[in-house]
């Protein structure tokens, strides 16, 4: 007969809008063992899988504390009620804990006042110094917690009491084998239970199976970022494409191959696991409202299931380029490639090259390298990392332009070069490699150019000096690691492309705010990513300056917005980088 032999799920942590799936393990009559499921309507030998989930509500309320999720709530800060900020956010397990997240928290604070001054002077008032806890509420009562647990009064589930234990009511919430918490959840007890049921007579056979939860937290959520413009023009916080103006957002999502615990030990491993973190990045990205998006670290699978389709629901046509397999062992759906995204309504596909530099590596070595040292060349040059670029014709006309007859096309590239530090040659190849086909592209066309992605080198390494300057200096350190000999001459190490990183506008503009998150000597963001290991910056946004202008950036995140207990990715941020979004307008084409 069907039996269950065990029951559990991925995570001991549920968290609000992220699906839970129990793993079950079911023995069939033949003796065989599967996890495969059994609906009644396709019993084995007369007997089905049935599955129902509970909410178990105590009479006693709980809070959950903002910021150690897993930890009951024991204090509460009545700025953040004065405020009228999420009352979730208000909640502190002790008063160490809010001690330690004031200088983040009172920015909540100061935000939700709208008192920050955006000429960049209120550093010391936001940053101040916490000196007391005249702010908090130790005395928690059962009303303020009601309100941050109800969210509403709108029951999701048509929920009925089907018990009372002590001070304990059981509400049946779902009745599928997987369940997606609600707002209502929050700080309860979810229950899962699996029974084998009788075809004929509906009625359970054995024991059931259950498993219990522990609470049910919100899921978190930075502090939204806003997008600070560069020019005169005034920006509010978000994107307005009807302008003639398109926006671009380069994000490496950080591949669920790699967001492993022997990395990543200090995020929660319910933060790491996928089910929440691609929700969380979705969030996260959709909310951008960018016009193109090219994220890189894209797992195969995941872009098929997962972001092309929900990214669909938003508008979006999607682009892939796996990463190729000469290198990588493990299964071809893990493989991660980069994938650009592009809003239907606002540009249409034209053309897409797709740049892999295993290919470009056995020509180089056909040509330059002697037989004899051609597999040693080959190991080192051979790194599976690809570009995907995209030409694209805007739908919309760039206001004051003469464009009537005239096709508006823009060359997006979205790349990810090599990560290993030791191989500083194979890095400033593959980008020499990258800007020679884009050159060939601009020799055929009048086209802006847009290069983004996760370039794995630092503001002055020689890959960014090639990309920023259009050339190398022949005395750069980096030029002294080239054991096969593919650097030189030096002089071919510069290009025609007028390429500019649209963050350094940044530094030439007014906001002092952004300009203290900008390295004066480089321009550049001081960190695009940040974790225990390394902060520093990997990830530009690239543009042609003689045919495009940047009217506005998504600000950049400094040490402070990040909770100082913590680094990259946590519960907030769901990868090893940030995003970064530049707003563009084509400049005026000159008559010739």
């Amino acid at each position: 007969m069907l039996s269950v032999l065990r029951v559990h799920l991925p995570s001991d942590i549920p968290i609000v809008g992220c699906e839970l799936t129990p793993y079950v393990l079911i023995r069939h009559p033949d003796k065989t063992v599967s996890t495969e499921d059994v609906p009644e309507s396709l019993p084995i030998e007369g007997h089905f899988l049935r599955y129902k989930w509970y909410r178990i509500q105590s009479d006693k309320k709980v809070a959950i504390c903002s910021v150690h999720p897993s930890e009951q709530a024991t204090l509460q800060c009545l700025g953040c009620v004065k405020a009228k900020l999420p009352i979730a956010k208000s909640y502190h397990c002790t008063t160490k804990c809010f001690s330690d997240a004031w200088q983040h928290h009172r920015v909540l604070h100061e935000r939700a006042a709208s008192a920050v001054n955006e000429n960049g002077n209120e550093e010391e008032d936001i940053y101040g110094r916490f000196n007391n806890t005249s702010g908090m509420n130790n005395n928690i009562n059962s009303s303020t917690i009601g309100q941050a647990v109800a969210n509403g009064t709108t029951t999701l589930f048509p929920a009925a009491v089907t018990q009372r234990n002590g001070g304990e009511t059981w509400f049946e919430v779902g009745r599928s084998k997987t369940y997606t918490p609600t707002a209502e959840d929050i700080g309860h007890v979810l229950k899962f239970e699996c029974v084998v049921v009788d075809s004929e007579t509906k009625s359970p056979v054995g024991q059931a199976n259950t498993i219990l939860t522990s609470r049910v937290i919100p899921a978190p959520s930075p502090s939204p970022r806003r997008m600070i413009s560069v020019t005169n023009a005034d920006v509010s916080g978000h994107l307005d494409s009807s302008s003639g103006t398109f926006s671009v957002l380069s994000y490496n999502v950080l591949c669920d191959s790699y967001a492993t615990n022997d990395l990543y030990g200090y995020c929660p491993s319910w933060a790491l696991s996928w089910p929440y973190r691609r929700q969380n990045l979705l969030r996260e990205i959709v909310g951008y409202l960018a016009d193109i998006v090219c994220l890189q670290e894209v797992q195969s699978d995941h872009f098929e299931e997962f972001f092309a389709p929900e990214l669909d629901k938003h508008g979006y046509q999607a682009l892939f380029k796996r990463r190729t397999a000469e290198v990588y062992n493990g299964s071809n759906q893990t493989i991660d490639g980069c994938a650009t995204f592009f809003r239907r309504n606002r540009f249409a596909h034209v053309k897409k090259y797709e740049v892999e530099f295993n290919k470009a590596a056995q020509s180089l070595t056909d040509a330059l390298v002697p037989s004899a040292q051609k597999k040693t060349a080959l190991n080192r040059l051979v790194k599976d990392n690809v570009a995907l670029i995209a030409v694209l014709e805007a739908k919309f006309n760039n206001q004051g332009v003469d464009t009537v007859g005239k096709r508006q096309l823009v060359c997006v590239a979205n790349t990810h070069v090599n990560v290993q530090h030791e191989l500083k040659d194979v890095k400033l190849w593959q980008v020499h490699t990258l800007i020679k086909g884009l050159e060939k592209i601009a020799a055929s066309a009048d086209i802006p150019m847009l290069v983004c992605g996760d370039f794995n080198s630092v503001p002055g390494s020689a890959p960014h000096a090639l990309l920023a300057i259009g050339k190398v200096d022949p005395l750069h350190p980096d030029l002294a690691v080239d054991p096969l000999g593919i650097l030189r001459p030096d002089t071919k190490l510069t290009h025609t492309l007028p390429l500019v990183s649209a963050y350094s506008s940044f530094a030439r503009s007014g906001y002092e705010q952004q300009k203290k998150r900008v390295d004066p000597n480089t321009n550049e963001p001081l960190f695009t990513s940040c974790t225990r290991d390394f902060i520093g910056t990997l990830d530009y946004i690239f543009y042609s300056a003689d045919s495009l202008t940047v009217e506005s950036l998504l600000e950049l995140l400094d040490e402070d917005s990040l909770r100082k207990d913590t680094a990259l990715p946590s519960p907030e941020w769901s990868s090893d980088h940030i995003a970064l979004l530049a707003e563009f307008r084509c400049k005026p084409r000159v008559r010739r």
